[in-house]
């Protein structure tokens, strides 16, 4: 009898060290809520416009707004360049693209990050990071989230944008950290 409550005593120690482990650990509606809180306070400081324009006309450069581009507010769109309007990827095509991004909370949070991606390393062949315009299955392109297609619906091949995108529409692997993110993206066509 007296081993089996050494037993349950070390198993009851073991149970408080994790419960007490994990309320220290925020809570999936509190990541959520400190996302919405860094989005917010990058938008603040940006022009934003909450629909896409009617006639899918975007202002274009440096001082354009943001576009918030879907109904959840996931991704907002800012225009840089629209690249060739009579050029734009059907559904099925492979779409190119060299990125930078910024994490968001830890700009919001003060910390100094440096921008993360290919957009200044050439040794990383350009069709090594693509997607597969309108697909959300094949691995190659979920890797990258859905957010990143959404520009190419507008836009044509060749253009820039900076877009805000939250957890839900960026890298899968920022989805449990609810991590947003500002990235600077440019689509090119395959040179076949």
């Amino acid at each position: 009898m007296n081993i089996k409550c050494k037993h349950i005593s070390i198993l009851m120690i073991g149970l408080l060290a994790v419960v007490a482990g994990c309320s220290k650990s925020e809570s999936y509606s509190e990541l959520l809520r400190d996302e919405e809180r860094a989005v917010n306070w990058y938008l603040a400081s940006q022009r934003v416009e909450t629909e896409v324009p009617a006639d899918s006309v975007f202002e274009v450069g440096a001082d354009a707004p943001f576009y918030r581009m879907d109904e959840d507010g996931t991704v907002y769109m800012q225009v840089v360049s629209e690249g060739d309007p009579d050029d734009k990827p059907a559904t099925g095509d492979r779409v190119y693209f060299r990125f930078m991004r910024q994490n968001l909370k830890y700009m919001y949070e003060g910390i100094e990050t440096k921008p993360e991606g290919n957009m200044d390393n050439f040794n990383v062949a350009i069709g090594a990071t693509n997607f597969v315009m309108g697909n959300k299955v094949y691995p190659s392109t979920t890797q990258y989230g859905t957010g990143i297609q959404l520009p190419m619906t507008y836009l044509g091949y060749y253009s820039e944008v900076n877009l805000v995108l939250k957890s839900y529409s960026g890298f899968p692997e920022n989805q449990s950290e609810c991590t947003p993110y500002i990235m600077n993206i440019k689509y090119y066509k395959p040179e076949y």
